[in-house]
């Protein structure tokens, strides 16, 4: 990230660049590729500031490309992605007669997903992150592809394991965990078949300061809430890292799909986050129950071997949650459920 960090955080727009400040490695990243971008399912909660990022890289480098975000923008629009430069198409994912309509582009980020509501709505949920994949697939095969997973791939892993790595096989937990490797197997068999030089990212809990498991658990510690401690431990990376980690990924394309875990150094404890965040405020915290013997963890020693560590670290990133939340700053209000050892959401 270049520029110094800030010791707090305090606005929505300050919070919006710090997101989207583009660092070295992704303006070399983005550098090397020829043509435009376009990333699909950029309505969601990373969508703004990753195409943004991108398109302050380009910018930063003098590169031609056009940052273009699809997506059937509800509520909030896309009047804020035209405000930074990123061209914008409304299109429903699902609907082939509207994808038809989508632009060739070189470069491709595929956002989109379904976590929240997966339980009572299996299909839908099966329909938009496995099936989409495949069709997705066929639809640019000329395309560089960057993709998004999740590291809910890999199931409860031992607390003492280190976090699960990219080698192992995956044990997903519930339907949404299922859909999600039901994803990674189509777009390997589907980029294999047709050539398509891909890589998958296994994020585990990018985190906003308007959300994510710091936000849950902050928000919990401040309205004196009980703490469950049955997932006891959990990774999580600031959101504009993952941002950057996901933009370098084009450097490192395959067929089959490359992999790798995007997420922080360290395997947090939900105990030792909660009293730190207590102790900032000078309150007290209750906890419930005790920790379990395995969580829902990733290794990211192959993403740290080629970009080196977050570059916010978790002790700022809690400085910056603990401000945002005693000044009662903005949330998105969606809740990660990171605590679900069932898998259903």
């Amino acid at each position: 990230m270049s520029g110094p960090l800030p010791g707090r955080v305090a606005s929505v727009e300050e919070l919006e660049e710090l997101l989207s400040r583009p660092n070295d490695p992704v303006c070399r990243a983005l550098a090397g590729l020829t043509g435009d971008l376009l990333l699909l399912g950029v309505g969601g909660k990373m969508g703004l500031s990753l195409a943004r990022m991108a398109r302050r890289a380009w910018q930063r480098v003098g590169h031609p490309g056009r940052v273009i975000g699809v997506s059937r923008f509800g509520a909030g629009g896309d009047a804020a992605f035209h405000r930074h430069g990123i061209e914008t198409i409304r299109c429903d994912l699902l609907d082939p007669h509207q994808r038809q309509n989508l632009p060739q582009t070189a470069n491709v980020v595929v956002m989109l997903g379904r976590k929240f509501g997966s339980t009572g709505d299996e299909p839908l949920t099966w329909a938009m992150n496995a099936l989409l994949a495949a069709e997705l697939c066929r639809q640019f095969p000329n395309s560089r592809l960057v993709a998004f997973s999740t590291g809910n791939v890999y199931g409860l892993v031992p607390i003492t394991s280190g976090g699960a790595r990219e080698e192992d096989a995956p044990q997903p937990v519930g339907e949404y965990a299922q859909s999600c490797l039901g994803r990674e197997r189509f777009y390997q068999y589907c980029c294999q078949s047709l050539g398509i030089p891909a890589a998958l990212i296994r994020l585990n809990y990018a985190c906003d300061l308007r959300y994510g498991v710091l936000v849950d658990l902050a928000l919990r510690v401040w309205n004196r809430e009980p703490i469950d401690l049955a997932m006891g431990y959990f990774n999580t990376i600031w959101q504009g890292d993952a941002n950057a980690q996901t933009l370098c990924a084009f450097e490192h394309l395959t067929t089959p799909p490359w992999l790798v875990n995007v997420t922080g150094d360290t395997i947090l404890s939900v105990r030792e986050v909660c009293l730190g965040l207590a102790q900032r405020w000078g309150i007290p915290v209750e906890f419930a129950g005790s920790e379990s013997e395995t969580a829902l963890l990733s290794n990211n020693s192959r993403a740290r071997a080629l970009w080196g560590s977050p570059q916010v670290s978790t002790e700022q990133l809690l400085d910056w949650v603990a401000d945002w939340i005693e000044h009662n700053r903005p949330l998105l209000g969606k809740p990660t459920h990171f605590e679900s050892r069932a898998g259903q959401f």
